[in-house]
C-alpha cells in the first residue's frame, strides 16, 4: 500500500499494513519511494501521513478510543 507524507509530499511504500491499521501503533513501517534507488525502511508517524489522494486517514486507525472521543 502506498501513502503520502504530508510534509515532503514523498511516496511512503507501507510493509506492515496491520501496524497501519492498528489504533494501538503509532508508527508503521515504510519505504521511501523517493530515488531511484531502494531505500532502506524506516518508521514514520501515522499522523503524519495521507492517501495519495489528499485524504486524511481514518480516525480508526490513528485514534485507541476513537469511539469515546
Amino acid at each position: 500500500m502506498l501513502l503520502q507524507e504530508k510534509e515532503s509530499g514523498d511516496l511512503i511504500e507501507i510493509l506492515d499494513v496491520d501496524d497501519l491499521m492498528s489504533p494501538s501503533k503509532n508508527e508503521v513501517t515504510g519505504r521511501n519511494q523517493a530515488g531511484q534507488e531502494e531505500q532502506e525502511p524506516a518508521k514514520f508517524e501515522k499522523t503524519k501521513l495521507v492517501f495519495p489522494s489528499g485524504e486524511l486517514l481514518p480516525r480508526c486507525w490513528i485514534e485507541e478510543n476513537y469511539k469515546t472521543n
